[in-house]
């Protein structure tokens, strides 16, 4: 009885909402449209950006060690790594957003597995899965090549 009045507030407040003029859900900023982030806009789901480059591997970021950059929070294993990205941010963010490499090549904004990822000339690239991520070393030029061709179409929007 109480859930029923409850949903029933809450459609109730949608209408209203709606005839007022307000917006019913507030969309993501195109910005943050543009970075895979969790719903606290945190991205590479709490992962350390640098460590990827620095050790190799993923390292998750500890909560209490962030840094903003773009609208966008990103968590840092250490304090030398938040250092070491607020110097050259550019530097350490992921590929298109953070979002599935071989998705993007495929035309679509899919969220990762942190760990399945690697650095290419430079830049970080990670993947869905990684069972996805076989698909994608197999032509890595190639997917890089469509993915960047994507990009521009899929940054700004919203996730599928």
């Amino acid at each position: 009885m109480i859930f029923r009045s409850l949903r029933r507030a809450s459609r109730l407040a949608l209408v209203v909402a709606a005839l007022a003029g307000a917006p019913l859900l507030a969309a993501r900023p195109v910005q943050a449209q543009a970075v895979n982030t969790d719903r606290a806009g945190v991205a590479l789901n709490g992962y350390d950006p640098v460590a990827y480059f620095t050790e190799g591997r993923a390292v998750a970021g500890a909560p209490g060690i962030t840094a903003d950059h773009a609208g966008v929070r990103y968590r840092f294993a250490t304090e030398a790594h938040r250092a070491t990205f607020l110097a050259d941010p550019a530097r350490y963010l992921p590929a298109y957003g953070g979002y599935c490499a071989y998705g993007v090549a495929q035309g679509h904004k899919v969220t990762v597995d942190p760990e399945a990822f690697r650095v290419v000339d430079g830049r970080l690239y990670l993947n869905y899965s990684k069972g996805v991520q076989k698909k994608w070393l197999e032509d890595v030029p190639g997917n890089i090549r469509k993915a960047d061709g994507n990009w521009e179409t899929l940054r700004d929007r919203p996730r599928d």
